[in-house]
Order: structure tokens, then C-alpha cells, then sequence
């Protein structure tokens, strides 16, 4: 599928097909999703309807599985940030999906993109075979809202062993990147 193009100077087309902005960096972004498309869509009916709305953007959230495996990302990954100009702190943890009272439990491995200036939570990544659609929707929800990981390390967050750990992976994740902000490995 090309890009589509604006039909005038100055108009911009809408749906999975077009740019939009990317709401950790403020920039311009090509990332064709179906749900992104959706809901410029629902915009532009409510804006025919009479109505003024806009669409604020998106972070590029994201999941497939991959044989077993869940994979997901939001947001920035390393890369994209340290392009984006900032000085990037990366974590990597490794958890359980569940409370390992639950044998069925699987590990979940998720990779938070950190500014080392502000704290803020620019983006994150896990992989599992459980339990990793859930957790980055949360994660997305913490981008959106601008949380530092000081923040996100304070969510209460759901706990049920055959669901979750009572220190979640995503917490655990945000309170070893605090430690290392603060120069504590």
C-alpha cells in the first residue's frame, strides 16, 4: 500500500494510510494502524456532524503474537529516542506473568525507555507468552498521561495469582529504573 497524499496544499488525509502525531515527541509519524484509522475516522464523522474535534495523536501501540509468544511495544524504543535528541536510560527486567504459587506462569521480559533528564517514560517493550497486552495498554495509558517512572511505579495495579505477581513486571521495571536515576545499580 503507498502513502496516501493531501488532496490540497495544506490538507491532510486521514485514516491508516496518513501521518499523524506522535504523542511522546510532538512530531509528525507514519505508523498505519487499523485503530488509528478508526478513530480518525470517527473524528471526521463527528466533525461532518457539526461537531469540532481533533485527534491528538498516537504512541504506536502495538501487539502480535509471534508463535508463542506475545509481542508488544508503545511509545519510543532506544533508537527512536536517542534520534529524538534524548539522553536515553534503557532497563530490561526479566518477570513472571503470574504469582509463582501458579505453576502455569511464564516469564515476561519488558524493556522501558527512561529521559534520563525528567524521568519520563518514553517507551517500553515485552515479550512473553502471557499476560503482555494488558500490561503495555497500561503502559500506553502512562505515556498518554506523561507519568515519569516514579509515577508508574506507584500505579495499583491489579493482583490475583493466576494473573499477576503482587510487584507487577512494569512496576518492577519502573523501580529499577529509579534506582538507576538515581545512581544506584
Amino acid at each position: 500500500m503507498g502513502i496516501c497524499r493531501p488532496t490540497s496544499p495544506g490538507s491532510t488525509p486521514r485514516g491508516d494510510c496518513a501521518e499523524t502525531i506522535h504523542l511522546v515527541t510532538g512530531r509528525k509519524v507514519y505508523i498505519p494502524l487499523g485503530t488509528t484509522a478508526n478513530k480518525e475516522g470517527r473524528v471526521a464523522v463527528e466533525n461532518a456532524a457539526g461537531l469540532d474535534h481533533t485527534f491528538e495523536g498516537v504512541m504506536g501501540t502495538v501487539v502480535t503474537k509471534v508463535f508463542r509468544l506475545q509481542v508488544a511495544r508503545t511509545g519510543l524504543t532506544v533508537r527512536e529516542a536517542e534520534r529524538e535528541g534524548y539522553d536515553v536510560l534503557k532497563v530490561s527486567i526479566e518477570g513472571g506473568s503470574r504469582a509463582h504459587a501458579c505453576p502455569a506462569g511464564r516469564p515476561l521480559w519488558v524493556n522501558y525507555t527512561v529521559d534520563r533528564q525528567t524521568g519520563r517514560l518514553l517507551g517500553a517493550q515485552m515479550v512473553g507468552e502471557e499476560g503482555v497486552a494488558h500490561r503495555i495498554d497500561a503502559l500506553a495509558a502512562a505515556l498518554h498521561a506523561q507519568m515519569t517512572v516514579e509515577e508508574v511505579a506507584r500505579l495499583d495495579l491489579a493482583y490475583a495469582p493466576p494473573f499477576a505477581t503482587v510487584w507487577d513486571p512494569i512496576l518492577i521495571a519502573a523501580n529499577v529504573a529509579i534506582k538507576r536515576l538515581r545512581g544506584r545499580r
